[in-house]
Formats: C-alpha cells, structure tokens, sequence
C-alpha cells in the first residue's frame, strides 16, 4: 500500500460500528448501516458495502406495488431465489435496464440469457461464492421453482450473506426446514433474517419463529404476505408473538427503507 501502514479506528453508529479504513492516502473505506427498502410481497433491495442487491424483482402485477416507480430501481445485483412469475416478473426488463449482475440457480442463468440477459452468475447449493460486496451461498430452500410457461427452473435456493457490514439470511419462498440449522456453521452471528411469513405456500409467522431459533438470529424482516388473500396474516399477531418470543420481527411499509 505504497509503504503506508494501514489503520482503522471505529465509531459506534446507532446498535451497529461504522469502520473507518485508511487504506491509503485519500482514501477511505466506510462500513456502514446495512438498509432494506420494501418493495411489497417478496422483492426488496439491500444495500451494503456501497452496493445495491435487489431481490426477485416483482413489480408488474403486484397490487401492493402499484405506487413504486421501477424508472428509479437501481441494482448493483440481482439475487434470484427461484423461478416463480411472484418472483421474476419484471426481471429481465430491470436486467437490462440496470445493467447489475444477475446471481441464481444455473437454470435461471440460462433462461435469462435466452432472454437477453449478458450478466449472469449461475451458482448451486455449495461453498460460498466471493463478490465484491462480500459473499454469498446458495442454500437450501423448501418449495417449488418453475417459470410461467412450466419450464424447469432448477433448485429454489436461500442465500447466506456475510460481508463487512455483517451477516444475514435471505430464506426465499421455504417452509420451516431442519436445514436451517445449518446456517449458524457458515455465519456464526447473522444481524437479520429475511424469511416469507404468508403462510399456505410457505412459512407462517410461527414458522418463522422456530426458524429464527435454527439459524440464532432474533431480527426478522417478514415478506411473501397480505399481497392476496390465500396469504393474508393478522400482523399485530405475528408481531406480539414474536415478541413473545423474545424476538423482534420488522414489517416495513411498501417503499421505506430501515437501516439494520
């Protein structure tokens, strides 16, 4: 580093420490708060580490998406967890639109290629995989994963984060799975969890409460429900019951974003 030693100090910002890196002369690298923006159903963004990750982009169709305006979507990644229209609706057009980086199962690579899609990452469950934000696995998901014409889609997949700004389990579309217990082995210590709490093709809220004791994570964020009324929960419910539970489940409103 042009024979400067590098140094770092550290400031506490809001629960979390933003880290400061001088990695050399006017530049600095910043590790700060984790955000998760609600786009309605299960797609949302993440943001860490300077980067953007957009999750199965679904907005044509979803009626708790109407107000979202996708001309301001911006995506460094997409991050796919299987091939249902609820799940990648309107992901070829942010492909292309965004130019990001679509990571999914090897079927789902391929099909966006058939579409127009040049920038794939085709990955399995596996080892990790290392991106600039941090890394990524691809785990065990619980369900189903075909596209809208019926055609294949290859393994529905969970991913585990754990970047600089700290861990974290997007489950995708599952039910409550024994496999869940792993996660703690690739990610000793996850800041949130990303789990479907709709219940009928997935996970109930209570579900979710016993998944958050598999993976040691006590934050939840809860997507995949009320966006129709075969997955509709009682919400204060599920939020008492966590609480009950001594864990916190966060329900963000459509278009806001918190900070983790």
């Amino acid at each position: 580093m042009n024979g400067q030693k590098e140094e770092s100090r550290t400031v506490v910002c809001g629960q979390k420490e933003a880290i400061f890196v001088n990695i050399n002369p006017g530049m600095v690298f910043v590790a700060d708060m984790t955000k998760f923006t609600f786009y309605g159903h299960a797609s949302f963004s993440i943001e860490t580490g300077g980067k953007t990750l957009l999750f199965d982009p679904f907005f044509t169709g979803n009626p708790l998406a109407k107000d979202i305006d996708t001309d301001k979507i911006m995506a460094d990644y997409i991050f796919i967890t299987h091939g249902h229209g609820d799940h990648t609706g309107d992901l070829v057009a942010l492909a292309k639109k965004t130019g990001a980086l679509c990571v999914g199962a090897f079927e789902v690579a391929g099909w966006l290629q058939k579409n127009g899609v040049e920038k794939v990452h085709p990955l399995n469950h596996g080892g990790p995989v290392a991106f600039d934000f941090g890394k990524a696995r691809a785990v065990n998901a619980i369900h189903s994963s075909s596209f809208g014409d019926g055609s294949y889609a290859g393994n529905p997949l969970g991913y585990v984060f754990t970047t600089a700004n700290g861990n974290f389990y997007v489950s995708g579309d599952t039910a409550l799975t024994m496999d869940m217990q792993l996660i703690p082995l690739w990610a000793a210590k996850l800041d949130f969890a990303v789990f479907p709490i709709g219940g009928n093709y997935t996970m109930d809220p209570a579900d979710a409460i016993h998944a958050s004791d598999f993976v040691k994570c006590n934050t939840v964020v809860g997507v995949h429900y009320n966006t129709w009324p075969i997955v509709t929960i009682d919400t204060e419910k599920a939020k008492a019951d966590f609480a009950a539970a001594g864990k916190k489940l966060l329900l963000p409103g459509v278009g806001k974003t918190i900070e983790l």
